[in-house]
């Protein structure tokens, strides 16, 4: 099915965290737009996930290393690994996880 992404509704899951979901069967996308100074917390999920910086800066903090992210970077984590974010400036990053993150199905 086609989707436009600006038809998708934009949820804010943390302060300055907008995000647009598509789920398939075993994958979860998430079209982000974050705003600078904007950060999630470390957390950790069984879930593989790539980061994909669109457009502006991120920091990204993988097991404890951390690691700036510029337009055009791609950045693995694998599952379990703890992990946070910052937008360094405002940023638009796509996430990609698989499995599917269920814990997302919420937001459609």
């Amino acid at each position: 099915m086609l989707k436009n992404m600006d038809a998708l509704p934009a949820y804010e899951v943390v302060p300055g965290f907008h995000g647009r979901f598509v789920h398939t069967d075993t994958m979860t996308f998430v079209y982000w737009s974050i705003e600078a100074g904007a950060s999630i917390p470390e957390h950790a999920h069984h879930n593989e996930q790539v980061v994909n910086v669109m457009s502006g800066e991120l920091e990204l903090i993988v097991d404890g290393g951390s690691h700036l992210l510029h337009a055009g970077d791609v950045f693995p984590i694998a599952g379990n690994v703890p992990h946070s974010a910052r937008g360094v400036t405002g940023c638009r990053v796509l996430d990609v996880f698989c499995p599917v993150r269920e814990d997302y199905r919420q937001y459609k």
